[in-house]
């Protein structure tokens, strides 16, 4: 480990320009043919502007054919054939850092990748205590990177040099940064779990997005409605109002009503405009204040705020004020839902109403935290607490199979091969 990193403010090669041609993509997709190796990647979308979670930018670099920036929105536009960008990457490995925040992004653009190569999950393998893009360079490469430009709204156009920079710098370590972490996986041990936490990740990145089965439930803090019936329909009334007019105008819908707002109001139930005017966050336009250059942001979308009216909310809340009781909503079961069946996490319940199981839970528990000391791998990597919970959620776990269940539950091959044999002792040995 090196004690000083120094920082870097700038790829070596100078920053990119954005490419945004079809001539332009052609050319890149040349170069790319031509260079050989890994390919770094990575993408930069406008979460908290923009309605949709699509990619405004994605930056690759490959040895042979230095960084570049892709605009996929204009892109795509213009016609531009992503088929044409696989063919030249071939089957290189893409090295990425938490892959999973990005391949869904490049699914839908149309790229797929043949290979990965994860430095967040190598990272986590490894044991180190952070696991940022830019504390596994200090701790690798002895590099700082300038990270200003995060949380930017990369739908703004022009793009500033700044941000190209900031976008840029993501991908211009990847490559070396993953020659580090082979050997390091090497030398645990490690590698063959890598590549299968690779080739899971890979395959869970790909899959179209699944849209969720109760949308409106993504409330923040919704649970703290109860089984309020009423005050769950407002909520509902509210969220589906402001998704319609955020699509419709392409805007977050956070832009337009906070999920904090949507609460109070279902809770205080306004039954006219005097109590409706009382609710003061129904009434004003969304602020939000950073202090920084995000604010210059935000401000881009005032005018499309102040076409929303309070009267929609308001006729949202009547609406809903005016349900029968067997017209409310309720916080869906999980089979409603479709959702996975998920033992609880409070370990109050577990031992207020099942203690059998807690000694269970404790007792496997302790198999995974002994594997965690042996192998210097965090316990959470070593397996899902939730899968471990499932395991013991039942009166009877010693005759569960375990390999099948952690198999079931989407544990991998080397995961059951590590922990499926001393918790199916630990679990027997609560019948001694």
């Amino acid at each position: 480990m090196i004690d000083e990193p120094r920082l870097q403010c700038e790829p070596r090669d100078g920053v990119p320009d954005v490419i945004d041609t079809l001539d332009g993509f052609h050319e890149a997709c040349d170069r790319l043919a031509k260079a050989a190796g890994p390919l770094a990647a990575d993408a930069e979308r406008a979460s908290g502007f923009r309605y949709g979670h699509e990619d405004w930018l994605v930056q690759f670099k490959r040895d042979g054919a230095g960084i570049m920036l892709f605009d996929p929105v204009t892109l795509g536009r213009q016609g531009a054939d992503w088929n044409e960008f696989n063919d030249a990457v071939g089957d290189a490995t893409w090295i990425i850092h938490d892959a999973l925040q990005d391949l869904p992004g490049f699914h839908d653009i149309g790229m797929r990748p043949a290979a990965l190569f994860d430095t967040e999950i190598a990272a986590r393998l490894l044991g180190l205590s952070r696991f940022g893009l830019a504390a596994v360079t200090e701790r690798y490469l002895g590099i700082t990177l300038a990270k200003e430009h995060s949380a930017a709204d990369w739908s703004y156009r022009p793009l500033p040099r700044d941000w190209r920079n900031y976008a840029a710098l993501d991908v211009e370590l990847l490559i070396e940064l993953r020659e580090h972490m082979e050997r390091d996986l090497k030398a645990q041990g490690k590698d063959d779990w890598a590549r299968e936490e690779f080739a899971y990740a890979l395959d869970e990145g790909m899959r179209p997005r699944a849209p969720h089965p109760v949308p409106w439930m993504r409330i923040s803090r919704i649970t703290a409605l109860g089984n309020d019936g009423q005050a769950l329909a407002i909520a509902k009334a509210l969220w589906q109002t402001r998704d319609a007019l955020a699509r419709r105008y392409d805007i977050a819908p956070g832009l337009l009503l906070a999920d904090s707002s949507i609460i109070e109001a279902a809770k205080n139930k306004p039954h006219n405009g005097r109590e409706f005017r009382a609710i003061r966050s129904l009434n004003e336009r969304v602020r939000i204040h950073t202090g920084g250059e995000q604010d210059r942001m935000f401000a881009r979308y005032i005018p499309i705020q102040n076409k929303v009216k309070p009267s929609k909310w308001h006729e949202a809340i009547r609406e809903a004020m005016a349900l029968k009781p067997s017209q409310w909503p309720s916080i869906p079961t999980i089979e409603q839902s479709h959702m996975e069946v998920n033992a609880p996490r409070s370990t109050r319940l577990w031992k207020d109403r099942h203690p059998a199981r807690l000694h269970a839970l404790e007792r496997v528990r302790k198999v995974i935290v002994q594997a965690s000391d042996d192998t210097h791998t965090p316990a959470e990597i070593l397996l899902k607490p939730q899968i471990v919970r499932n395991l013991c959620w039942t009166d009877d776990p010693a005759s569960r199979d375990v390999p099948s269940f952690l198999a079931q539950q989407g544990a991998r091959h080397w995961q059951i091969d590590l922990l499926a044999a001393p918790i199916a002792r630990a679990l027997r040995a609560g019948e001694d």
